[in-house]
């Protein structure tokens, strides 16, 4: 196998590159046109010098017959002693004219070719500057578009396994921590810390599942399967599984807002749900006494739901990261209670792949409301 990949490095080495392809065919070009003219000319400026001749004859100037073959010839030796001047003069500038022409228009393809090793190697910073070529400008320009993708990618990349790392840090250490202290018995077995050994291990499964659904969906490999859905009966059934978590406590309350005769909405059942249940598990969370509701309505062709609650809120300052991964407020406060920090991100996902919009509004200290958006009717 190493003849046959040998042989075939070689070939690719011998090919000639855009440059020289470039300049071999301007020359060729001009050979041609050199070739062409001269030959023309060869074979009938002569023969139109000797029609002048006849013509100035004609008109009363007589030469004679050794006086007009020595015109004939000096007039042949001078024109090609002209031709080959031309000719020498010509090519030679014509070959510098295509040498720099030919670099001018290989030069912004080799620059991006070079970036692109500098990009396989992980460098992101370089860019194409702007061309005088129309063409290349234009291919710079999407190129550079490409290059702050990519970067753009590789700092989520980033931003995504350290973010992964500090959040499964913790739940593992708790679980190490008392492992270790169960076996060599400083920490005495117990109902007690066999829970808090259960819920970190529910928090790391819940942790991966959100990662899981976050890495489908922006990926493009969680479908939606659209449809008409009733909203009331959806937020009522799902009220009602939370409230039933609530029965024990007298600070807080559940209450919905359905009106009547509300329109359909068009999206997936079980994705609402899971919107609804991301968005009223957060307000419960955050929330230790009044109230969170669920009110529902409608704005030109799209149904409304927002979530209210009279919880700790969020400042101004940090409301625009709420939908951002692995984000909190609070996270000391927030990782005692559960939360991944994907939820969000999460939702507003699943809601812009049905149509929708998710937006959050809230004062510190007096509570959060996050409203989310279905359309009424298929969205082509």
């Amino acid at each position: 196998m190493a003849l046959p990949e040998r042989n075939s490095r070689q070939k690719v080495d011998q090919k000639l590159g855009l440059r020289n392809r470039l300049l071999i065919s301007q020359l060729t070009v001009m050979a041609v046109t050199v070739v062409a003219l001269a030959a023309v000319s060869r074979l009938y400026t002569p023969r139109y010098f000797v029609v002048t001749l006849e013509k100035m004859e004609r008109q009363g100037i007589r030469f004679q017959k050794v006086v007009q073959g020595q015109l004939v010839d000096g007039f042949t030796e001078t024109w090609a002693k002209g031709m080959s001047w031309s000719v020498i003069l010509g090519g030679s500038t014509a070959g510098a004219l295509s040498y720099w022409l030919s670099r001018r228009i290989a030069q912004p393809l080799l620059s991006m070719e070079a970036i692109t090793r500098q990009f396989a190697a992980g460098d992101f910073s370089s860019r194409v500057p702007p061309l005088d070529i129309p063409e290349f400008d234009n291919l710079g320009r999407s190129f550079n578009r490409m290059a702050d993708d990519l970067e753009d990618v590789e700092r989520r990349r980033r931003e995504l396994v350290g973010d992964l790392t500090h959040e499964l840090r913790t739940p593992l250490t708790i679980v190490k921590g008392y492992l270790e202290g169960l076996a060599d018995g400083t920490i005495a077995p117990s109902g007690e810390t066999y829970e808090r050994l259960v819920r970190e291990t529910e928090r790391l499964q819940r942790l991966v599942n959100d990662l899981q659904e976050l890495s489908k969906l922006e990926s493009g490999y969680l479908p939606i399967e659209a449809r008409g859905v009733a909203i009331a009966p959806l937020i009522t059934q799902v009220c009602d599984r939370f409230s039933a978590q609530l029965i024990t406590s007298d600070n807080l309350t559940l209450t919905t807002d359905l009106p009547e005769h509300l329109p359909t909405a068009w999206g997936d059942p079980a994705r609402i749900e899971q919107v609804l249940v991301n968005l009223l598990s957060n307000a419960l969370r955050h929330t230790a006494k009044g109230e969170v509701n669920v009110r529902v309505y409608t704005e030109k062709d799209f149904l409304w739901v927002a979530v209210s609650d009279t919880g700790i809120g969020i400042s101004e300052a940090d409301l625009p990261r709420v939908f951002e991964r692995f984000w909190r407020a609070d996270r000391s406060r927030d990782r005692t209670s559960g939360g991944s920090g994907i939820g969000l991100a999460v939702s507003r996902r699943l809601v812009t792949l049905q149509g929708g919009e998710i937006v959050a509004k809230s004062a510190f200290g007096k509570g959060s409301t996050f409203s989310f958006s279905l359309p009424t009717r298929p969205i082509l």
